[in-house]
């Protein structure tokens, strides 16, 4: 057997199983472990294998870091009335939007993994088991025994908007940045790495750092207007910021009244560090950048059943994107429109039906500006 052989069949080995020991290698291939261990040092040499998992390159995960929660939604059945009790329908599903994130390039077909925070209660036991049911990676989740797993509580009107939503998310500070220092392999090893703003200012700072130091394409997907108090100054390293008008005018802190106005946030954030925006505007469709410029993108309309987890669809198909194509942001953006109006159409935070193939023939006629 010769050595490139010795190495293909070492390479096949490690694809069918990626947790296969040196051992077990050796003694498939009849070799000593140690030349085993030889001919893995050569293949990471020549990024045939990424580190010490013996990551394969064309199925390095999407590392999604961030919030997995119990959703409830609450439903009116008529027009909300204040100070009042209201007729409702209620649902439960699974949720936070890096879980969602998760899912949703679960369901498309990308090898997913999930760094999140449960307590150790019957809600983290039924998040995890449904995480891995998808193909969800979940070792890096962080058990907590004195907390309970994150809930979140959206109110809906009857035409299916939200009108509030309440969340108890304190779990999520035990995600420090010691905790993402130990993350240093997963990260490394990541083909794209997506973090949402429920994770603390300084855990945000620390991911952002390790992106930075180990050149590792990172998007952060804000959650709220108040979150926005959680991304740092310096945004150097990240390859991509998805935002709402709303959360970029927190960022900046002012009003956005006019289109002028929301193209000079745009550049204010982005000289902040951060190679690239997408400012999501609901009906309006996306602003995007594109070298020097800012480009609007128009959405279709589409019915509206439930907009809950609408955005995290968006950001998911444009990480689905990124990953397929490469840089092309404006045929990222098109995915993520019709993902989110797929979403928007149906009563599940997450499409129940996506696949492999959603995505593939999106409709490149969606009017752009300049």
């Amino acid at each position: 057997m010769t050595e490139h052989s010795k190495k293909q069949q070492l390479v096949e080995l490690i694809r069918a199983n990626p947790f296969i020991s040196q051992q077990e290698l050796a003694d498939g291939l009849g070799l000593s472990r140690s030349a085993v261990a030889g001919h893995i040092a050569g293949l990471i040499r020549e990024r045939k294998l990424l580190g010490r998992a013996y990551v394969l390159p064309d199925r390095r995960p999407v590392t999604c870091i961030g919030a997995a929660n119990l959703d409830r939604k609450l439903r009116s059945l008529a027009g909300i009335a204040l100070h009042t009790s209201n007729p409702a329908s209620q649902s439960e599903s699974f949720g936070g939007v890096a879980r969602n994130i998760a899912e949703n390039l679960a369901r498309l077909g990308t090898p997913v993994a999930l760094i999140t925070a449960t307590g150790k209660d019957s809600s983290g036991a039924a998040l995890l088991a449904h995480a891995q049911s998808l193909g969800i990676d979940t070792s890096g989740t962080l058990q907590l025994p004195d907390l309970a797993s994150g809930t979140y509580t959206a109110v809906l009107d009857q035409d299916g908007e939200m009108v509030v939503a309440l969340a108890d998310m304190a779990l999520y500070d035990r995600l420090d940045p010691a905790f993402i220092d130990s993350c240093q392999t997963r990260i490394a090893t990541s083909a794209l790495v997506v973090a949402d703003l429920n994770l603390p200012l300084a855990t945000v700072d620390a991911v952002i750092a390790q992106a930075r130091r180990l050149d590792a394409p990172l998007v952060l997907v804000a959650v709220s207007e108040p979150k926005m108090a959680r991304l740092p100054q310096d945004l150097s390293g990240v390859r991509l910021l998805i935002l709402n008008r709303g959360e970029l005018a927190a960022r900046v802190g002012r009003e956005l009244a006019s289109e002028t106005e929301l193209d000079a946030a745009v550049a204010e954030v982005r000289a902040q560090g951060a190679r690239d925006l997408i400012v999501t505007r609901g009906a309006e469709g996306v602003v995007f950048t594109r070298g020097g410029d800012i480009v609007r993108l128009y959405a279709h309309g589409t019915e509206v059943v439930d907009v809950t987890g609408a955005g995290d669809a968006f950001a998911a198909a444009v990480c689905w994107s990124l990953m397929q194509d490469g840089d092309d942001l404006e045929l990222a953006c098109r995915r993520g429109l019709k993902l989110s109006a797929l979403t928007l159409s149906v009563p599940e935070t997450v499409h129940p039906r996506l696949g492999p193939d959603t995505l593939m023939n999106t409709n490149t006629n969606t009017n752009t500006q300049d």
